[in-house]
């Protein structure tokens, strides 16, 4: 069954350096609570605001080699009025057997303000 893993975070400014950084620790943080292995991931899908423009968060992922053959997407957020800035947002499409109520969604730095009840 394909679950949807969910993760956030921001990225301190817009540039090349702190979108990268901000998004592979999400990534890593992704991956390790929830036991991935990048054979069983379907796809990823990455969104930023509009605010982030310096790169493709994407890039991130594509850093880490297990990760090559994954098809991964970047997209832009929706601008809503008040939306967090200098936000990144991930989905992870993950072939997994654990229960929905067992999938660890990350949500990091201000990030942690879209989901206060999934935090632990």
């Amino acid at each position: 069954m394909i679950r949807g893993i969910r993760g956030a975070t921001t990225a301190d400014r817009d540039n090349e350096k702190d979108v990268l950084l901000s998004t592979e620790s999400l990534l890593k943080e992704m991956i390790l609570h929830n036991n991935i292995t990048a054979e069983n991931v379907a796809s990823v899908f990455i969104s930023a605001t509009k605010d982030i423009t310096s790169v493709f968060p994407a890039r991130a992922l594509r850093s880490l080699e297990e990760w090559k053959y994954v098809p991964v997407m970047c997209m832009q957020e929706l601008e809503v009025p008040n939306g967090l800035p200098l936000c990144i947002r991930v989905m992870i499409h993950y072939n997994t057997s654990t229960p929905q109520s067992d999938i660890q969604h990350i949500y990091m730095k201000n990030a942690v303000s879209l989901r206060p009840d999934l935090k632990k």
